[in-house]
């Protein structure tokens, strides 16, 4: 599969800003293919029978990036960075409306490398998971980012990178602490 080009995604991004929204309806075509693999990887770790297929997630992605109206595009990655962060909110989201459904059912502690497992109640990890980011989120930032681009959005490192504005060696020395704090806090979770 071929990407679009960064600078004609980047130059329709800039466009939009400006309120054109002709290069909305050319933009969508172009990054349709890339968001719908990226929500395939993402659905891939979901549970068996999630309610949500890879093609709503998408959609629902859109959807929301169309009402996005204070974000001032700067190119090709911040706008995968962008939706990268929507599909985590939108998968979050739903686990915890279904978690709510079930009358406060506790939500089992999981590792990183456990929540990337499918499983029965997917939600309560995918829950377990945002909790344990939202922690990391409130001391370093950027770590939670790296994880968040690298888990939610499947980007590669070298795209990471290029969001976040750092070296590709420093995103794989970030990612890898920021999996060892999220694997002892979601442990550490569960034995209280």
């Amino acid at each position: 599969m071929t990407l679009p080009s960064a600078s004609g995604v980047t130059e329709l991004l800039l466009a939009w800003n400006n309120g054109d929204q002709t290069a909305l309806e050319q933009l969508i075509p172009l990054v349709y293919a890339e968001l719908r693999r990226r929500a395939h990887e993402c659905m891939r770790r979901e549970r068996p029978g999630h309610s949500l297929e890879t093609t709503g997630l998408v959609n629902e992605v859109y959807l929301r990036l169309v009402d996005l109206n204070r974000v001032r595009w700067q190119n090709r990655a911040h706008f995968f960075a962008m939706a990268a962060q929507l599909m985590r909110q939108i998968l979050v989201d739903m686990a915890r409306s279904r978690r709510s459904a079930r009358r406060g059912a506790g939500a089992p502690q999981v590792s990183l490398n456990e929540a990337a497992l499918v499983s029965k109640d997917r939600g309560a990890e995918v829950i377990a998971l945002d909790d344990a980011l939202r922690s990391l989120a409130a001391f370093d930032p950027r770590k939670c980012l790296i994880v968040e681009l690298r888990y939610f959005g499947g980007l590669s490192v070298k795209e990471t990178a290029e969001v976040v504005k750092i070296s590709e060696r420093t995103v794989m020395r970030e990612w890898d602490m920021a999996r060892i704090w999220l694997h002892r806090e979601l442990n550490r979770s569960g034995d209280e």
